[in-house]
């Protein structure tokens, strides 16, 4: 059975910092390329960045240079560094191998003074 449970998130002042922990398993996380992906409120979903399966990350234009994404495959574990947070970033953050369908529920970040 696969799960995939996001948490960290939280009440972040703009400027600040929050690190969100994605778990896994039930399938070969190891052989799975992994993404973040969000929705803000009222918003369709936006693409925020991907760890490849040898850890290589790459980015959205919107989080690059603020946002570092990694994978720990001996954990089964998805990692999202958030840097200088602004309001903008505010949305439910989701971990997600979409090309399989495997979603977490998302954890929530609300970037607000």
């Amino acid at each position: 059975q696969v799960q995939v449970v996001e948490s960290g998130g939280g009440l972040v002042h703009p400027g600040g910092s929050l690190t969100l922990s994605c778990i896994t398993s039930g399938f070969k996380f190891n052989f799975t390329h992994m993404h973040w992906i969000r929705q803000a409120p009222g918003k369709g979903l936006e693409w925020v960045a991907g760890v490849k399966i040898d850890g290589t990350p790459y980015y959205g234009d919107s989080v690059k240079n603020r946002f570092i994404a990694s994978r720990d495959n001996s954990k089964n574990a998805l990692y999202l560094q958030m840097n200088k947070l602004k309001s903008d970033d505010t949305a439910m953050y989701y971990c997600a191998s979409p090309g399989l369908d495997y979603w977490g529920k998302g954890t929530l970040v609300i970037v607000s003074s």
